[in-house]
């Protein structure tokens, strides 16, 4: 669920361009949350004539990336760029050494105003010391495997104990195993985000600790093949199941006890799995889903909107918005019938609402704008993923879960609520015959288990710290004390 920060992706360029003259670069700042993300644009004409425009966010180490069109019309400019489903429209100022504008994405806008620069892009020194750097006290492999069908490579990295060469044993050693499952949205298998790689950093805790780690990248994703905007939840559960196959076959492995740990969206892949197979013999959540999609994601809607400094009025009156969008688009049968019921309900909603509060909580300023933010819901509620994923209920797994079980989740988490979810999670394996479950709110820490301050999605960027030390540790005590 880490799909709310800004994802850029490259796109080719056709557009025309007439009146002003604006090529060269204009940089200018999103303010996200209390939290500045630079927006640098770079415009030009190609040998036609033609303008081009490319764009780059320096803090997100995305760089030249494409706009699809741009359009000028007197001193009105409008940047479009479809992958984010947004543009940047502006008014050019200053004798044309400013633009005044917004930025448009998926449901909502933010301001932005950009100033003629120079061809240098600044770019910051980002400081990450978690990450584990080589040589590494243990085996460190790449590997590659195939799933069962042999139409998904996966590229993976595996990595084990070394027995001490001082030892003598009766045999050659094998270490329990867990493989790291990602969250939401395509991820490498080091999980990177904002260059934290929370995965790694587990990786290496956990090796240095006797258990031996698979971490492997999504579909479509570094070394691993197959179509990813197409898989579901379910897909993806297969996905691991490929990597216990491979697991199998690694002689490091104790085959007896292998674990899976999960986070956000992993977290609910994993007790998906143990459900129904008998060698998975413990599973880690770390914020994984324990209430209703549905009900997880319309509290993380509201959630993240509360950190616009919005009055409780306004957050309310969004939840009812939220639920009954979700709830329409998931019950209509095309994008045709969502978009025309999801109209009705938004005009229904949006009565008594003054133009201001209904800008700053939709950024709907007119019917263009109002049919923007509805066909937003509606795409992304009849994506493959999202429409399977919103309507998981957690319970339904957890309820059959048998093996022990430790449910961790960030006390500040705006992405998977810690209270209520955690409490789901407790009365759904209130059953549980291992006798081993442990669930524990952790103090101070956001849904990428970093102690923070703000608590917001773009403060994940602005914190050195990748994962909090206590939880490794949690995680390594646990894992060991439950496999012996």
């Amino acid at each position: 669920m880490k799909s709310i920060c800004l994802f850029f992706a490259a796109l080719f360029l056709s557009a025309f361009g007439f009146g002003q003259e604006i090529t060269g670069n204009w940089e200018g700042n999103l303010n996200v949350q209390g939290s500045e993300i630079p927006i640098v644009f770079h415009i030009s004409k190609d040998s036609s004539g033609k303008l081009t425009a490319t764009f780059d966010s320096p803090k997100q180490k995305a760089f030249n990336l494409a706009c699809n069109q741009v359009a000028i019309n007197g001193d009105s400019v409008i940047l479009y760029m479809n992958i984010i489903k947004g543009k940047y429209a502006a008014t050019l100022q200053a004798g044309n050494k400013q633009m005044n504008g917004s930025w448009f994405q998926g449901q909502g806008s933010l301001p932005l105003n950009v100033t003629k620069t120079s061809d240098i892009v600044s770019t910051r020194m980002v400081k990450r010391p978690q990450t584990p750097k080589a040589p590494y006290p243990y085996l460190s492999e790449n590997v590659a495997y195939n799933n069962t069908n042999k139409n998904i490579r996966f590229g993976a990295t595996f990595t084990a104990p070394i027995p001490d060469p001082n030892t003598q044993y009766a045999k050659t050693p094998v270490y329990p195993t867990v493989i790291l499952i990602t969250g939401s949205g395509k991820q490498d298998r080091d999980e990177t985000i904002f260059d934290h790689k929370p995965f790694a950093v587990i990786a290496d805790y956990l090796t240095r600790h006797g258990i031996a780690v698979l971490r492997v990248d999504d579909r479509d994703m570094g070394s691993t093949t197959g179509d990813f905007n197409t898989a579901t939840t379910a897909d993806f559960a297969k996905d691991v199941e490929a990597g216990i196959a491979y697991l199998k076959t690694r002689k490091e492995v104790d085959t007896t006890h292998m674990g899976l740990i999960g986070h956000s969206e992993g977290g609910i892949i994993a007790p998906m799995l143990a459900a129904s197979r008998k060698d998975i013999k413990f599973i880690v959540m770390l914020a994984g889903p324990g209430v209703k999609i549905t009900e997880l994601m319309e509290q993380q809607a509201v959630d993240v909107l509360a950190k616009s400094d919005l009055p409780s009025t306004a957050l309310d009156k969004y939840r009812i918005l939220y639920r009954n969008m979700v709830t329409t688009i998931l019950h209509s049968k095309d994008n045709t019938i969502a978009m025309k019921e999801s109209a009705k309900v938004f005009t229904a909603w949006q009565k008594g609402l003054d133009s201001t509060m209904l800008l700053n909580i939709t950024g709907v300023s007119d019917q263009k704008s109002m049919n923007e933010f509805i066909r937003g819901f509606v795409m992304q509620l009849h994506s493959p993923w999202f429409n399977y994923f919103m309507r998981i209920n957690p319970a339904s797994y957890l309820s059959k879960v048998q093996c022990p079980v430790l449910a961790l989740n960030g006390e500040k988490d705006i992405q998977v609520a810690a209270t209520p979810n955690l409490a789901a999670i407790k009365n759904a394996l209130k059953n549980n015959s291992s006798k081993k479950v442990v669930i524990r709110e952790m103090k101070d820490l956001n849904h990428l288990f970093q102690h923070c301050k703000t608590c917001s999605v773009p403060e994940y960027d602005e914190l050195e710290e990748s994962f909090s030390p206590e939880v490794l540790e949690i995680i390594a005590n646990w894992i060991n004390s439950t496999v012996k």
